[in-house]
């Protein structure tokens, strides 16, 4: 049977050359990107290429890509930013609305949804947040750099699920869903930190356009609208507001995420019997050879099945899986290709020692990882939570030092909270240490942990 398939392999009919020679080209890299750790992978590869790219003969030509300027024209009113903005504004709503898919969905129905299994999470998150912010701002209290106390509260889930997945059964599987739902709570913290911190000036014509669009997409899903075009225009116009009004942009994603419906049309217990009778509509026509699978009333019922089985699956699920790819392998890359490029000399590299830099890089390193390793401790020892099952001790330390892998949400607030190309620069470089740091010690500690055998492990 193929992977992720209900069908056979005797089921499905005799492939021609071509075919085969297709999924011989094709099947490689079906089966990377179904690897867990494949998403961070690209990524890394991504920043690795702009490292070398910043600092290669070539750097100029990185510098001029990232300013070149681009326009979009709506009658008389045209919107000029260059390349790096439109990234960091435009393609980065996209992911912060898969995150907010996500966010809804874990409220719903995932770890954050019973309240004895998220405490554990939300009070790690909370430490992992409070204490790196602190830890900057100790650093840099009263000084140049003090609005980055922001960067080394962010955990990116891409990176250090990434790492969790390369140590494979060795980690128990509520560990790795502990992670996902602390960085989860971390990603919802850092947008509120976007969102009141971090905003220089709001613009009220700009918040009218706010209050309009989300009254539509309130009517939208009060009325469960489930087409994607529908929450496409309305989020398009909900980013427009939020650029208008000096809100970042990228939250337009999120709140638009929150108005997706995540209920279905028809029940699941009612599917089986809907299938059933699709299944038997077909069989009663008798229709076997290729040719037939073109004939009008084998496709009418095929189109109504899939019409059933959309029916059945709520919009919320069926965006995230759909975006969750595009995500992965073409957004977060981009950002990376475009964010992570340091231009490493020897100036650069006599600021590591300063405020600002030692900051960010003790914030990601010890602050997260003893922010959320003292945090769980009390909530575990108050019977507030309990450990992960199948979990040690060992293994949450490990795990929260891989909470300190920064990257992609510490390179974005770095672009908002700092104006001056030097703190930007200083601040890219020690995210990037930082979370190498962060990634070697949490890897480390958990190799040299026992693995441990769940019912869940995978």
């Amino acid at each position: 049977m193929k992977p992720n398939s209900l069908v056979r392999d005797e089921e499905l009919r005799d492939q021609t050359t071509a075919e085969r020679a297709g999924d011989l080209v094709v099947r490689p890299f079906q089966l990377f990107a179904q690897r867990q750790a494949s998403g961070g992978l690209v990524l890394l590869g991504c920043a690795i290429l702009a490292l070398a790219w910043a600092n290669s003969p070539w750097a100029s030509t990185y510098e001029q890509l990232l300013h070149v300027p681009l326009s979009i024209a709506v009658g008389n009113q045209v919107l000029r930013l260059d390349l790096l903005h439109w990234i960091n504004d435009g393609l980065m709503a996209i992911f912060f609305f898969g995150v907010g898919l996500e966010i809804k969905r874990e409220f719903l129905v995932g770890e954050l949804a019973e309240r004895r299994k998220a405490m554990l999470p939300i009070v790690a998150a909370v430490g992992g947040m409070v204490l790196p912010a602190l830890i900057y701002a100790g650093f840099n209290f009263d000084g140049a750099g003090a609005k980055g106390w922001g960067i080394p509260m962010a955990t990116d889930i891409a990176f250090a699920l990434g790492a969790l997945a390369l140590l494979g059964s060795r980690i128990p599987e509520a560990l790795k869903v502990f992670l996902v739902a602390l960085a989860i709570v971390d990603d919802l913290g850092a947008l509120l930190v976007i969102a009141i911190f971090y905003t220089a000036s709001i613009d009220w014509r700009g918040i009218a356009v706010i209050v309009a669009v989300l009254l539509g997409l309130w009517v939208a899903n009060r009325f469960g609208a489930r087409r994607a075009a529908i929450y496409l225009l309305l989020g398009l116009g909900l980013w427009a507001g939020f650029f208008m009004s000096g809100l970042h942009a990228t939250l337009a994603g999120v709140l638009t995420a929150l108005f997706v419906p995540a209920r279905v049309k028809i029940l699941p217990s009612a599917l089986p019997e809907v299938i059933h009778r699709g299944a038997d509509d077909i069989e009663a026509q008798d229709l076997d050879n290729d040719s037939d699978a073109l004939h009008p009333d084998r496709v009418a019922i095929i189109g109504a099945l899939d019409g059933s089985l959309d029916a059945a699956t709520a919009p919320l699920q069926r965006f995230e899986h759909g975006g969750q790819p595009w995500v992965t392998y073409a957004i977060l890359p981009i950002f990376g290709l475009f964010n992570a490029g340091v231009a490493i000399d020897a100036a650069v590299l006599r600021t590591l020692p300063t405020a600002v830099p030692l900051g960010i890089m003790v914030g990601l390193v010890l602050g997260k990882s003893l922010g959320i390793s003292l945090a769980s401790w009390l909530a575990v020892k108050s019977g507030l939570a309990e450990l992960p099952e199948g979990s040690t001790w060992r293994q949450l330390i490990g795990t929260a030092f891989l909470a300190g892998i920064g990257f992609t949400m510490a390179l974005f607030i770095s672009s908002l909270a700092f104006q001056d190309s030097h703190f930007v620069r200083e601040a890219q470089l020690a995210i990037l240490i930082g979370s190498l740091l962060a990634a070697a010690i949490g890897i480390s500690i958990l190799l040299t942990t026992k693995a441990t055998k769940t019912p869940n492990a995978q």
